[in-house]
């Protein structure tokens, strides 16, 4: 088992605070989480992705309403497809499953429609963030299974870029929206990736209040520890705050997902 105080280290760049806890497997897997960009071709083991999709089930659900899906693609035409649509990332082709994690707010529209009862409910906001928060807390509780039994993973926003042609590729229903893929498999072991630091925590937590100004001097200093790990990673050593603002800066960065509102209202979705 890799030692706590340098798992720490490496998510911090920095020993961040004392502790006086148990370490556990689970803790192991938490904080050993890296994204894995490269992948072997192996197959999965028969019931990976079942085990996954029962991990993802046992994570918390908005009133149990269960609004989420998720379509497991291993077809290699498919995968080729959903790569092109993902910005060509090649690991998208690579892993010889990629999950894509759906906000399912059909299957309830479905069944009030066979029961004879309206659902004006799902033209508003709430309904779509429930499913989109369930999504997401599902897809953790799967990476985090996967994980734990050797696997490899890394999470695909770029679908919705082409949010209509990824529906059309999965033959999604109306009110079915891709909420972003994940690649799984077996990580090549020629490639390491390295444990990312995360903002401190003196930035992320707070007690009682928020605080934003008293933020400034820590994030200076998460600049230096990043500018650090690129560098050790041979990577160009960006600022992370300079970097992380020219993104917000115009809307470049959101490429096709600019015109999100439009494409979630063809998707059936109102948003009042």
């Amino acid at each position: 088992m890799t030692n706590p105080t340098e798992l720490l280290r490496s998510r911090y760049g920095e020993i961040p605070f004392n502790y006086e806890i148990d370490w556990n497997d689970s803790l192991q897997t938490l904080l050993s989480h890296r994204s894995v960009r490269s992948y072997l071709s192996d197959s999965l083991p028969p019931g990976t992705v079942e085990w996954l999709v029962a991990a993802a089930q046992s994570a918390a659900s908005s009133a149990n309403l269960q609004t989420w899906s998720v379509v497991a693609v291993e077809d290699p035409e498919r995968k080729a497809e959903l790569c092109k649509l993902s910005n060509n990332q090649i690991w998208v082709n690579q892993a010889p499953v990629f999950l894509v994690w759906l906000a399912d707010l059909g299957r309830m529209a479905h069944i009030a429609d066979s029961r004879g009862l309206p659902h004006v409910a799902l033209d508003y906001i709430e309904l779509l963030f429930k499913a989109v928060i369930d999504a997401s807390v599902a897809a953790q509780n799967a990476t985090l299974a996967a994980e734990s039994i050797g696997l490899g993973t890394v999470y695909i926003g770029a679908i919705r870029n082409n949010t209509q042609e990824v529906a059309t590729l999965l033959n999604l229903p109306p009110f079915v929206f891709p909420v972003f893929g994940l690649c799984v498999g077996y990580p090549n072991p020629e490639v390491q990736p390295a444990i990312k630091p995360r903002l401190p925590q003196s930035v992320v937590l707070h007690r009682e209040t928020y605080k934003l100004a008293e933020q400034d001097e820590a994030i200076a200093h998460y600049n230096d520890i990043m500018k650090e790990f690129y560098t050790e990673q041979k990577m160009n050593a960006v600022d992370w705050s300079q970097n992380s603002a020219e993104r917000i800066a115009t809307l470049d960065y959101l490429k096709g997902c600019k015109n999100l509102r439009e494409t979630l209202n063809n998707f059936g979705l109102k948003l009042l």
